[in-house]
C-alpha cells in the first residue's frame, strides 16, 4: 500500500455558496474542478487524507500534525458557521510519518491539546483544511485525516515531508490521498487583497505550467524574489505533496485556473501510474542543496563568517575563544553591531549593541552572534542541525547623531533610535516592510515600550551591511 492520489485545492472562502453567494458563480471552473477531484479520490480507493494547509499553526522548527482524535472546524468566522466538519485522526498513520521523517533528518510533531494550550495556538481547522472538505464531502469522501501545518524550512525538507507520508503508507500498509491546499498569487490585479505585483501572473503561468510538466525541480528553484512578490501561500504545501510522489510516473493534469478575485486558484489532479525510479529526486535535491550552501558560503565576508563560525562552537559545546580570531585592520575599532539569522527569509533572531562593549568589532559580532541565536526573546534558541538553512547578515553601527525631525530620516539609509527618560529603542535601516519613517519610529517606540502618543528624543545612524 502506498500514496494513491495526491491533488492541489485552493482554499477561497467565497467558493462555498453558503459563504460567497452569487459571487461563488464567478469562480464556478475552481468549484467544479474542486468537486471533480473529490470524485477521483474518492475512486482513487484511498482509506487516509494527509491534508497540508499554509494557515494551520506554523513552527520555525518542525512541522506540526494536529493529534486531537477528533478535530474541529467551521466557517463561522466568514458568516456560515452551519458549514462545519469533525474529523478522525489517523492516529497510526500521524506517528508513522513522524518516524519516518525524523529518519530523514526532518523534526515533525504531534501537537494535542495540551501542548496547543502552552504554546498558545488553536487547533480548530482552519480554512485552508475546511473549503477542501466541504467539496471533498460533496464527493463523497469521508476519510481519517492527518491535518498537517506547513513547514518554513528549505524546499528539499519540505520535499522530504512528502517522502515521508509515502513511506508511512508503505509501513502502515494503507493507501493514502494527499491534499495540498493553497492558493497561488495574491496581487494578480490592482484591487487584489494583496495589492498588484505584475510578476504575480507570472508566479501563476509558471505554477500552472511546472505542475503540467511535474517539473519538481523547476518548482524548487523558482526564482525567490518572484515567489516573494507573487505574494502566494500555495508553494509550500505543494512542495511538501510532491515528495508523496517521489520515484513515481505520474498522471499529472491542471482541472482548472482562474483568478477573478486577484488571486490564483488552482485546482491539479496528480495520479502516480507506477515506479519511475529515474524520479527518485530526494538525494539529488539534497547534494544541490548541498552545493548552492557551498558556493554561498565562498562568497560571506569575513564578518558573517565569524558570526557563522561563533554560533557553531558554541552550539557543539566548543566555544571558539573569540580573542583566537584574527582581526583585520578595518575592524580593529570598536563599534555596535547587529547580528541576523533569518531562514528561508524569515527571521529566526536578531541581537545586538547599540555601543561598543568588546575591544573590536570582530569580538562584538562574535558574542552577539551567540546572543541573537540563543538569546533572542522572540524565537526558539537556534538549533544545530537547523545551521546550514540560516543565512547571516552583520550590520556594524556607525557613531549616531541627534535630529530634531522625522524629516530626517529615511528608512533606507539610516537606521533610528528613540529615547524617553531610561527607555530606549533602536531599529535598522532598510528593513523589508518597513517603508517610511513614520513607521520605523512607531515600531522602534513598540520595542523600547513607549507609548505612541509620548515624545522621544530622535538619533539616527548609518550602518555597514555585510553579506
Amino acid at each position: 500500500m502506498t500514496v494513491v492520489f495526491c491533488g492541489i485545492m485552493p482554499h477561497p472562502p467565497i467558493a462555498v455558496p453558503e459563504v460567497g453567494g452569487a459571487e461563488a458563480d464567478k469562480i464556478l471552473a475552481t468549484r467544479e474542478a474542486m468537486l471533480e477531484l473529490g470524485r477521483r479520490v474518492k475512486e482513487s480507493g484511498a482509506a487516509s487524507l494527509v491534508m497540508i494547509s499554509p494557515h494551520a499553526p506554523v513552527f520555525g522548527d518542525a512541522i506540526a500534525i494536529n493529534g486531537l482524535p477528533e478535530s474541529k472546524g467551521d466557517l463561522g468566522r466568514f458568516g456560515a458557521a452551519q458549514v462545519a466538519f469533525t474529523c478522525r485522526y489517523d492516529k497510526e498513520l500521524g506517528s508513522e510519518i513522524g518516524w519516518q521523517a525524523a529518519d530523514l533528518g526532518l523534526p515533525v510533531v504531534e501537537i494535542d491539546q495540551k501542548v496547543a494550550g502552552r504554546v498558545g495556538v488553536d487547533l480548530s481547522l482552519d480554512h485552508g483544511f475546511t473549503v477542501p472538505l466541504y467539496y471533498l464531502r460533496q464527493a463523497g469522501v469521508d476519510l481519517p485525516l492527518v491535518p498537517c501545518s506547513m513547514g518554513v524550512f528549505a524546499p528539499e525538507k519540505l520535499y522530504a515531508f512528502g517522502v515521508a507520508v509515502q513511506r508511512a503508507a508503505r509501513a502502515a500498509e494503507t493507501r493514502v490521498a494527499v491534499i495540498a491546499s493553497g492558493d497561488l498569487s495574491h496581487r494578480l490585479t490592482p484591487d487584489a487583497p494583496a495589492g498588484y505585483d505584475p510578476r504575480g501572473k507570472e508566479f501563476d503561468q509558471a505554477m500552472v505550467s511546472l505542475i503540467k510538466n511535474l517539473d519538481v525541480p523547476g518548482l524548487i528553484n523558482l526564482e525567490e524574489d518572484l515567489c516573494e512578490r507573487a505574494g502566494e501561500c500555495g508553494l509550500r504545501p505543494i512542495t511538501m505533496m510532491l515528495g508523496a510522489l517521489d520515484g513515481n510516473a505520474v498522471n499529472s493534469e491542471v482541472l482548472s485556473y482562474e483568478g477573478p478575485f486577484g488571486v490564483g486558484y488552482m485546482v491539479a489532479s496528480l495520479v502516480p501510474t507506477g515506479s519511475e525510479p529515474g524520479r527518485e529526486l530526494l538525494k539529488k535535491l539534497q547534494e544541490d542543496r548541498k552545493k548552492i550552501l557551498a558556493e554561498l558560503r565562498s562568497q560571506e565576508s569575513y564578518l558573517v563568517q565569524v558570526a557563522r563560525q561563533s554560533l557553531e562552537s558554541y552550539l557543539r559545546g566548543q566555544w571558539k575563544d573569540p580573542d583566537s580570531y584574527h582581526v583585520p585592520p578595518e575592524f580593529t575599532g570598536a563599534a555596535g553591531t547587529f547580528v541576523s539569522f533569518k531562514k528561508n527569509g524569515q527571521l529566526r533572531g536578531c541581537i545586538g549593541t547599540t555601543a561598543p562593549t568588546r575591544k573590536n568589532v570582530v569580538q562584538e559580532v562574535a558574542y552577539n552572534a551567540v546572543s541573537a541565536g540563543t538569546r533572542d526573546p522572540r524565537f526558539y534558541p537556534i538549533r544545530l542541525d537547523e545551521l546550514d538553512e540560516l543565512s547571516v547578515s552583520v550590520d556594524v553601527l556607525m557613531p549616531p547623531e541627534p535630529i530634531h525631525s522625522i524629516d530626517q530620516l529615511d528608512v533606507k539609509k539610516y537606521g533610528v533610535i528613540v529615547r524617553r527618560g531610561s527607555r530606549s529603542g533602536l531599529l535598522l535601516p532598510d528593513l523589508e516592510g518597513i517603508d517610511t519613517p513614520r513607521q520605523q519610529v512607531e515600531i522602534a517606540k513598540q520595542k523600547a515600550g513607549i507609548g505612541p502618543d509620548e515624545e522621544v528624543q530622535l538619533e539616527r545612524f548609518e550602518v555597514i551591511r555585510y553579506r
